[in-house]
Formats: structure tokens, sequence, C-alpha cells
């Protein structure tokens, strides 16, 4: 007979599993937006101070961003892995094992993150030469990477304790966090890069020392609350088969996760290839439009991060009605926004356009692209809080093949095929059509997995020898 599980009283009890469903994603969905503002303003800092030393560093730093990306996308895949299994934990309100989870994710960030600092430091100049680096700008990089990958394990640690808070239904403190970080990041720039107050100019190794500060800070901070305040850190379950376990439990999530991401930037690399068959003017039009792309979809970025606990704590505590509600509450709010998105940029892309060109042919191709795509933000955002929730319910694969399907299977594709018969428009129905196909076949499919997880869910909570079971 299966003995049902250990459970916690009082102590950690869920907050996403009472109360209005959209009250609940919305306590996530803010405070979520709030942080990746942050995060972004880390790299804006960088750029614009780096940029009033020279040319030559600023390329030099512009280098660095593709090597950023994929120790972002790492590290985001494994604080993906640990909210979508501590969310189901705290949902079941089994906080031993939150506990064990959380400590041992906290392990395989200092393993990732000496890895990062390691691999990253034997490799600068083999790597940025395959990018292109000269001998002009490859000494500059040198600088500016030696420094930054020694941050590598306080970028991974953050991740982790921010991504066990937002599990726990707690996303304002991880907001904070990352706010204060980004405003000391923001300080510390100018007074390290061109030596204020006493200080050395240290030029792009100032930019690199501020964001290594700043990512320590976000490390202390973020540990400290989860182990001080919150008090998820015990180190009891140092069995080497507990960490194997709670390791593969966290990667199965961890890993599609990561894929998706890495696959990203090198779809956006051919989709930028084919506009360039239109010229560097095109180019330029779709940089601008792509830009204020990224900035309308925060929004649908923040629900879909906020789906992944919501959904998690739910399901691990069978509240499967109210896992159904969150779906439908999610659909709404993207159909309004998608919508009221799409009307704005329609109306006003033009006029935003040109305030940052002046050149027709950019301007043509930047108004084009904001008058076709935003059509389909509705459906994007549709495929990606359902990834969330795919995520949540620890079904990762499902989650990483709606992505590839998107980016692999129909965007790059028919851009290429659509540039070839209809010219650039034919690009910019492709990225439509590929959203609308994301959304279908996400929705479809999480419909079946669903069910069909909710059935074997309830099917194993019965008692041996019942009629449903």
């Amino acid at each position: 007979m299966m003995q049902p599980a250990k459970k916690s009283p009082g102590k950690g009890r869920p907050r996403l599993t009472q109360g209005p469903v959209g009250e609940s994603i919305r306590s996530l969905m803010l405070p979520m937006m709030m942080g990746m503002i942050a995060l972004i303003s880390y790299n804006l800092a960088d750029t614009f101070f780096v940029g009033q030393i020279g040319t030559m560093e600023l390329a030099a730093i512009s280098f660095t961003f593709p090597v950023n990306f994929i120790v972002g996308a790492i590290t985001m895949g494994i604080g993906i892995g640990t909210s979508s299994v501590v969310s189901r934990l705290f949902g079941a309100q089994e906080r031993e094992e939150a506990e064990r989870v959380t400590l041992h994710a906290i392990f395989l960030g200092v393993v990732i993150g000496v890895s990062v600092v390691a691999l990253g430091l034997a490799t600068i100049e083999p790597v940025f030469r395959t990018l292109g680096a000269d001998d002009t700008t490859l000494p500059i990089i040198v600088s500016y990477m030696s420094i930054y990958y020694y941050g590598g394990i306080f970028l991974v640690m953050p991740m982790i304790t921010n991504s066990v808070l937002r599990a726990s239904g707690d996303a304002t403190t991880p907001a904070k966090i990352m706010t204060t970080a980004a405003v000391l990041n923001i300080v510390l720039d100018p007074i390290l890069i061109f030596g204020y107050f006493g200080f050395p100019a240290l030029g792009v190794e100032g930019a690199a020392i501020a964001t290594v500060a700043s990512n320590i800070i976000t490390m202390c901070a973020s540990v400290g609350v989860v182990y001080f305040r919150d008090k998820l850190i015990q180190f009891r379950a140092l069995h080497l088969d507990l960490l194997r376990d709670s390791w593969q439990r966290i990667l199965h999530v961890g890993i599609p996760s990561m894929t998706s991401s890495l696959v990203a930037p090198l779809t956006t690399a051919f989709i930028t290839y084919q506009v360039a068959q239109f010229g560097p003017e095109a180019v330029a039009g779709f940089g601008i439009a792509s830009r204020f792309e990224g900035l309308s979809l925060l929004a649908l970025m923040a629900l879909s991060a906020a789906v992944t606990p919501f959904v998690g704590q739910n399901f691990g505590g069978q509240h499967f009605d109210r896992v159904e509600d969150g779906i439908k509450w999610c659909y709404r709010f993207i159909l309004i926004y998608g919508l009221i998105v799409a009307a704005v940029m329609f109306g006003v892309g033009p006029l935003v356009a040109g305030l940052f060109t002046e050149n027709e042919k950019a301007l043509d191709t930047a108004t084009m692209h904001m008058r076709i795509v935003p059509i389909s933000y509705a459906a994007l955002g549709v495929a990606m809080s359902l990834n969330g929730a795919f995520n949540a319910i620890g079904k990762p694969l499902q989650a990483m093949v709606t992505s590839l399907c998107r980016t692999v299977l129909v965007y790059a594709p028919l851009a290429f095929i659509f540039a070839q018969l209809f010219g650039l428009i034919g690009v910019f129905a492709a990225a439509c059509t590929a959203n609308f196909v994301a959304g279908g076949v996400g929705g479809l499919w999480w419909r079946s997995v669903f069910r069909k997880q909710r059935a074997v869910e309830e099917s194993a909570a019965q008692p041996a020898g019942s009629p449903s079971a």
C-alpha cells in the first residue's frame, strides 16, 4: 500500500494555493517585470559608460555579448529547474524536501560556477578569435573577461536562491534585490571606469569589477534571505544518493530550458542574415523594431515566469481546478494585452521608429515589422506561458519542443522560403506564422498532457483498493 508523503505542517505553508487566481499570478508577475528591467539596465549601463571611453572599447564589449548570453542561459536553466521542483514541493507542503533540494541546488550552482570560471579563463583567446576579435580588440576583451568570469559563481548562486524565493510565492524580495544590485552597478560603473572620488581609472576593467561586485551583493542578499529569514537551507540531507536525486530532478527541467534559450539567438542570427539580403538599411530598421518588440514582450515574459511557481505549487498541492483557472486567466490577460500592443504598434510604430532613424528604407522596414508581427503577439504569449506551465508540472520536453517548433521548424525555414517568394515582407509574415503555430501547438498539447498528468496524480492519490484506484 502506498503511504502518503510526510508533510510539514504550518511552517512553509504555500502562498499561491489560496485566494483569487488573478491576484496570485499578478503578485508574481509585476515584481518579475521589475527584476527583468533591472537586468536589462545592467547591460545598458555597461554599454553606455564603456562607450564613453572609445569605439574600440565599445566594440570589445560587444564581442562579449554572445558569451554572456550563453552563461546567462545556463544559469537561467538551472533556476527554472530549481523553481519547477521546489514549487511543487511547496505546494505539497513537503518543506523538508524543499529544503533538501534548495541546498543541493546551491551545491550544483557552486559546481557550475567554478566550471564557468575554469573553462572561461582557459578559452578566452580561442573563443573570441573565433568570434572575430583581432589584435586591437582582443587585449581589451581579455582584460574584461578575466574579471567577468571570476564572477561566474556569484551569478549562478543568486539565480538559484531567487528562484527558490519565487517558488515559495515571494517574487517581491528577489525583485528588490535585483533592483538594488542594478542601481549599485550603475553607480559603480562611472566611479571605477573613469576614476571618480579618488579611485583609479580602470576603464573596461572597472566595468567588469562593478558587475562582479553587484553580483556579489545580489548573492549575499538572496542567500541571506533564504538562510536566515526563510530558513530553507538546512545541512541535513548531505547523502550522495539524495544529492544525485536532486540534481537529476533539477536538470531534468533545466537542460531542455537551456537548449531552448541557446537555440533562440542562433535563429535570430539566421533571420538577421535573411533581412541583410535587402541591405544594411533594412537590418537597421529590423534592429529598431526588434528592440521595441523586446520591450513590448516584457509583460508576457514576466507572465511566463510567474506561471511556473503558480502552476508548480497548485499542481504539487493537487489543486488541479485552480491550475486550469490560472491558465484561463493567463489566456484572457494575453488576449487583451496582445490586442492592445498590436493596435498601439500599428498606430504609433512609424512615429516611434522615426525618432531613431531618418533613412527611408530603415523606417519602412521598422514600420512593416511593427504592423505585421504584433498581430501574433497573443499567440506567442500563449506559447510562452504554457512553456512555463509545462516546466512547472515536470514536462520540460514539451516546453522545449514547442519553442523549437516556433524557431527551428517554422520560423527559420519559412523566413528563407518567403524571403525568396515575397521579399522582406515574407520574413515578417514567417515570424507571424511561427507565433500562431507555436501558440496553437502549445495550447492543444497542454490540454492533452495536463489531463493525462492530472489523471495519473489523482489515481496515485487514491487509497489502494478503492474503485477509482
